[in-house]
């Protein structure tokens, strides 16, 4: 099972941190930027940071986030850097999750779930058009939109349901009450757990996890209660205001059960800290390293 894969990364490293490779042209140095006017220099300049920081990490995290927003901006150049750049973190040995955020029902989810998960058809080849060990999905269109996605990954390829997110009006829907007393986050974290009921690993986690913003505590810990089966993606740490200490009561008494994404923190890191880009994000993923471990101690299997 591919939680389980990640997972043993992160006993192996020590450390629950996913790099957000969340890359807009703005973020890099003035020396990668210099004679970029298009599209395509864009997307080499982007490319050539993304390398940089993953040759810098990659031996200090499991696993890495590509939020294809922002290379969709640039268009099929940009496009085209997205994909070299889950290749790249893959030939890094990382766990690669593809931020896309799909959702759809039917033969439409089907495609995305090809496109990201599994193999396309070419006449007589298949092909992996943006291959990921996970995907971030969207829920609310209920199981339909979510069958595809795992049938597709078989659990060996896995997806995160958004559940409670980081963003300050998430309450506005997700904390709805329903008639029978639950929200609404509550209700689509017991979808997702039920969801992933067939891909249990050896650690007790599925392949098919929930996104758990680190930017509200409370409900993270009755989520983590209500789904001991379900890993955590937690973004919001750092720049949207998540400390290490609001974000512990995603994992469990092991220290697992979630991976804690971190993005400007890290790509951003040589604004703060000065020196060059990959060793200033370097510096950032040991010190987030060390903050996680003084809130969850020692990550163990058992």
């Amino acid at each position: 099972m591919i939680t389980d894969v990640l997972i043993e990364k992160i006993i192996e490293k020590q450390n629950p941190t996913c790099v957000g490779l969340d890359t807009s042209l703005d973020y890099l140095p003035e020396e990668l930027r210099v004679g970029v006017s298009d599209f395509t220099g864009a997307a080499k300049a982007i490319f050539a940071f993304n390398r940089g920081i993953l040759e810098s990490v990659a031996d200090l995290v499991p696993a890495v986030k590509v939020q294809i927003a922002y290379y969709e901006q640039y268009g099929a150049e940009g496009l085209c850097a997205f994909r070299d750049t889950l290749v790249y973190a893959r030939e890094k040995g990382l766990i690669v999750i593809a931020d896309a955020k799909r959702n759809d029902i039917g033969a439409t989810a089907s495609r995305y779930a090809a496109a990201f998960l599994g193999k396309t058809p070419t006449g007589d080849r298949e092909i992996s058009a943006f291959p990921s060990d996970f995907l971030t999905v969207n829920g609310y269109l209920g199981t339909d939109g979510i069958a595809p996605f795992v049938q597709e990954g078989k659990g060996d390829r896995g997806i995160f349901v958004l559940v409670k997110t980081s963003n300050p009006s998430s309450g506005e829907l997700q904390n709805l009450r329903l008639e029978d007393g639950r929200t609404v986050y509550e209700c689509m974290g017991d979808m997702v757990e039920a969801w992933g009921t067939d891909t249990v690993g050896s650690y007790g986690y599925s392949s098919v996890g929930a996104v758990v913003g680190a930017t509200y505590p409370e409900e993270a810990k009755i989520l983590r209660t209500r789904l001991p089966h379900t890993f955590f993606l937690v973004p919001g740490y750092g720049a949207q205001g998540g400390s290490a200490e609001m974000l512990s009561n995603c994992f469990d008494g092991r220290g697992l059960g979630g991976i804690v994404n971190n993005s400007r923190g890290i790509l951003c890191a040589y604004r703060k800290l000065g020196g060059s880009f990959d060793e200033a994000a370097r510096k950032a993923c040991l010190a987030m390293k060390e903050d996680l471990h003084a809130v969850l101690g020692e990550i163990c299997a058992k």
